[in-house]
């Protein structure tokens, strides 16, 4: 389970949301790492030990720390956080890393890419996935959708952009609801990514509980398993408390019938 869906204040006030999770019978959750301050994580590997939850982290970077900047003084600071963010997986205990980190969230210049900042975002990455190698941490590069990010909004692109990083600790997260925008084909496009995937994010066409939209999750299960997927698969939903997530209404009655709804769903999918 994806802890956005309580907003970016990840702090102990969510130990019982913890103790939830366990107990509908997830396996383990994703654990946005926005706070990078190392020693507060501590707890969290404690409290993620203690209920035996499988953890990975997610990292992303605001306007302020964007690795495509034209300035050097900028993306050495994006660098520098998202080294930060990789110290506190490794402190909880994360294998992966993944998110949107090659570039900045929600920044637009109004064109594409220039070769230039595909380069930027490639060295970044790349010099990135070196540190993350040193701590046996691999990233998940994730694309978004066009009205997120521009540097790269498809399967195709992704796969293009990981390849040419060419690091054995790069790898790829495939997210549900940026694929029901961007993709003719969605289970095309999952299959494409073959040994890069190691992690996926279910998430509803509108955010919300899986089953109650339009997204073929039964038979992206069934091309995952043909593909013989053995990474984690997580259920992504946010609210109103994510700003960034643009959501204006409320889409479910509570966080625990959502993620109660969205599990009993799962489980009754042949996979």
């Amino acid at each position: 389970m994806n802890l956005l869906l309580w907003g970016t204040d990840i702090n102990a006030s969510l130990f019982p949301v913890l103790e939830q999770i366990k107990s509908l019978g997830f396996d383990g959750v994703e654990v946005p790492i926005f706070n990078l301050n190392s020693q507060d994580w501590y707890i969290w590997r404690d409290k993620l030990d203690e209920l035996e939850l499988e953890r990975l982290a997610v990292a992303i970077n605001g306007p302020d720390a964007n690795p495509l900047s034209s300035s050097a003084d900028m993306r050495n600071h994006a660098l520098e956080n998202n080294k930060k963010a990789i110290d506190c997986a490794e402190i909880i205990g994360a294998k992966y890393v993944s998110g949107p980190f090659h570039s900045a969230l929600g920044v637009f210049t109004g064109k594409p890419a220039t070769k230039e900042e595909w380069q930027f975002g490639i060295n970044h990455i790349r010099t990135l996935a070196d540190y993350a190698a040193k701590k046996d941490i691999t990233l998940g590069v994730e694309y978004l959708n066009r009205f997120e990010s521009y540097l790269f909004t498809c399967t195709d692109e992704m796969l293009t952009f990981v390849e040419e990083v060419n690091h054995p600790y790069c790898k790829i997260m495939f997210d549900t609801f940026h694929a029901n925008i961007e993709e003719k084909n969605i289970n095309e496009a999952i299959a494409k990514c073959g040994n890069h995937l190691i992690h996926v994010q279910l998430s509803e066409n509108d955010r919300s509980t899986l089953g109650k939209g339009h997204i073929d999750f039964e038979n992206i299960l069934k091309t995952l398993k043909a593909m013989n997927y053995q990474g984690m698969l997580s259920i992504e939903a946010f609210s109103t408390k994510l700003a960034a997530a643009n959501i204006w209404r409320k889409m479910f009655d509570s966080e625990y019938q959502l993620m109660s709804d969205s599990i009993a769903y799962l489980k009754k999918l042949d996979f």
